[in-house]
C-alpha cells in the first residue's frame, strides 16, 4: 500500500483539508505510485494566512536571540531527519541516493547562518536627526519547486524566519513528501503556532489565491519564468513584494589557455548532476573554434562515462527526470535541435542502454550550434548541453549575453584573474570561475528575465525587512 497524507499543517497542527481528493506522488525510476496527498482549497489557504497573520502580531516582535534559538532548534531537529529526507526526495523525484544526501539534503547547515543573521535585525543607523530601523516584512507567500525543493524550502523559510516574518508555504505536487518531514520538525520543537503554514495540492488551484491573498506582504516564488511573470503581475494589483528566481540558459566560456580537460570535465558534470534540472547549469558551452574538436571529444566521453541508472545504487551518478510529463518535454527539446539542424554528439531520444521503463534521458551533447537556435535560447532543464565554437573573446562574451536570461554563468580560463576580468563582462547573478563551488553565504538571483531580488546570504534576508526611519526632534 501507499502512504496516505490526509493533513494538513496549520496553526501548529495538522487539520483535515477543506479541500477534497488527493494528488498522487510518483517514482519517476520505477513509474509506481508512492504516496497519495491530500489537496488543499480556497478555504484552507485562508485559515493558513488567518493563522499566520495572528502569528505575526507576536513572531514579529520576538528578540533576535529568540529568533536565534528558534532556529537553531530547527536545524538540530532537521539534521536529525536528513537521511529520511534525502530518501523521500530520491524516490519522489529521482535524484540518485548519493546525489541526495549531498546536494539535496546538505542544505539543512544554512539555517545555523541564517540563526545568527537574526540580529541584522538590530542594526541602527543615525542619519542627521533620524534613526533608521529594520522591522520584518509581514506574512510570507512562499511557492518552491520540485527540483531542489528542500534547498528552496530552506532559501525562504530560514532567512523569513530570522527576520521575524510568519508564512504560508506551498510545496510542489510532485515533491511535496520532505516538506511534510519539516513540517513534522516544526510540530515537534513546539515552534509558535501559525509562523510556519503548509499546504499541498495542485498549483493550479492555489497558486493565484495565494499570491493575491489580502493577508499576503511577501511573495517568493521559484520556477519557471512564464509563472514569475504572471505573479508578479497579479501581486502589481496589491504592491506585494515579490521575489522571484526563474529560469537560466547559462553560458560557461572556456578560454584558449584554460585546462580544457579539467574545464569541459566540469561544465558536463555539472549539468548532468541532477539530470539537468538545475536552473543555475551551465548549459551553453562556449570553446575556441581552435580546441572545439578537442573538447567535443571529452565532453563525448565524460557523459558517456556516467553511471545512469538506478537512484537507489550509490555509484549512480544520474537518475531519471523527474516526471513523464518531464522527460516529453525534454524529448521534444532534442528532437528539434536535430530539426535545426544542430549534431548530436552523444545522447538523444531513445531510453538509456538497459533500461525499459521510467523517465530516464541520456545526458546529450550537441555540436555546431547556432546561438539562435532554440535549443540554444529556451531552457531545456534536462541533461541537455550545446556547444557553441567562437574565434574571439569578444564574440564569446556577445554570445554569453545573447539570451533573455541572466541568472548564472562560468568562465574557466588560465589564471582566475583572467576569469574574473571576463565575468564582469558577463550579465548575470553569479559566474562560477574555474570550477569553483556552489556558496550558501553568496548571493542567489538574476538579471533579466531571470528574476528579481536576491535569496542566500546576508542578502536573503533583505527580502523580508522594512525599512522604516524616525525623525527625531533636534
Amino acid at each position: 500500500m501507499i502512504k496516505k497524507y490526509e493533513s494538513l499543517f496549520i496553526n501548529g497542527e495538522w487539520v483535515t483539508p477543506h479541500g477534497t481528493g488527493f494528488t498522487t506522488v510518483y517514482n519517476p525510476a520505477t513509474e509506481d505510485a508512492i504516496a497519495d496527498v491530500c489537496n488543499a482549497d480556497g478555504e484552507d489557504v485562508n485559515r493558513a494566512f488567518a493563522a499566520a497573520k495572528e502569528a505575526f502580531k507576536t513572531w514579529s516582535t520576538t528578540t533576535s536571540q529568540e529568533r536565534h534559538d528558534w532556529i537553531m532548534k530547527l536545524y538540530h531537529a532537521l539534521e536529525a531527519r536528513k537521511e529520511e529526507m534525502a530518501q523521500a526526495i530520491s524516490e519522489s523525484m529521482g535524484c540518485p541516493i548519493s546525489k541526495s544526501r549531498i546536494i539535496q539534503v546538505n542544505c539543512v547547515v544554512a539555517f545555523k547562518k541564517f540563526a545568527e543573521r537574526a540580529k541584522m535585525m538590530d542594526v541602527q543607523t543615525q542619519v542627521n536627526n533620524s534613526v533608521v530601523i529594520r522591522e520584518p516584512a509581514g506574512v510570507c507567500a512562499f511557492i518552491t519547486p520540485w527540483n531542489y525543493p528542500l534547498y528552496q524550502l530552506i532559501g525562504k523559510v530560514a532567512p523569513a524566519l530570522a527576520a521575524g516574518c510568519t508564512m504560508v508555504i506551498k510545496e510542489s505536487s510532485m515533491t511535496p513528501l520532505q516538506g511534510l518531514i519539516f513540517a513534522e520538525v516544526v510540530q515537534e520543537i513546539g515552534l509558535p503556532k501559525g509562523v510556519f503554514n503548509l499546504l499541498t495540492g495542485k498549483g493550479s488551484v492555489l497558486g493565484d489565491l495565494m499570491v493575491t491573498h489580502p493577508d499576503a506582504d511577501v511573495i517568493s516564488f521559484t520556477g519557471s519564468t512564464s509563472t514569475g511573470a504572471r505573479i508578479q503581475e497579479l501581486a502589481a494589483k496589491t504592491v506585494k513584494r515579490v521575489c522571484l528566481e526563474l529560469g537560466g540558459k547559462s553560458p560557461f566560456i572556456i578560454t584558449e589557455d584554460a585546462p580544457l580537460e579539467k574545464a569541459v570535465t566540469f561544465g558536463v558534470e555539472d549539468v548532468m548532476i541532477n539530470s539537468g534540472q538545475t536552473c543555475i547549469c551551465l548549459s551553453r558551452m562556449l570553446v575556441p573554434a581552435s580546441k572545439y574538436e578537442e573538447a567535443v571529444a571529452i565532453a563525448k566521453r565524460v557523459a558517456e562515462g556516467l553511471k545512469i541508472g538506478d537512484p537507489t545504487d550509490a555509484s549512480t551518478y544520474m537518475g531519471p527526470m523527474s516526471s513523464k510529463a518531464q522527460r516529453d518535454t525534454v524529448v521534444k527539446y532534442i528532437q528539434k535541435g536535430l530539426e535545426e539542424g544542430a549534431k548530436l554528439v552523444t545522447g538523444g531520444v531513445e531510453l538509456p542502454y538497459g533500461i525499459t521503463k521510467g523517465a530516464y534521458v541520456q545526458p546529450t551533447i550537441f555540436r555546431d550550434v547556432d546561438n539562435k537556435m532554440v535549443i540554444a535560447q529556451e531552457e531545456i532543464f534536462g541533461p541537455v548541453i550545446v556547444m557553441i565554437p567562437y574565434d574571439t573573446l569578444e564574440e564569446a562574451l556577445a554570445i554569453a549575453n545573447d539570451s533573455p536570461y541572466g541568472l548564472s554563468s562560468g568562465v574557466w580560463a588560465g589564471t582566475v584573474d583572467a576569469a574574473v576580468a571576463i565575468a564582469r563582462k558577463i550579465r548575470t547573478g553569479g559566474c562560477y570561475i574555474n570550477g569553483g563551488d556552489f556558496n550558501y553565504d553568496a548571493p542567489l538571483g538574476g538579471y533579466k528575465q531571470s528574476g528579481n531580488g536576491r535569496e542566500w546570504g546576508d542578502f536573503g534576508i533583505h527580502e523580508f525587512y522594512e525599512i522604516k526611519s524616525l525623525q527625531l526632534p533636534a
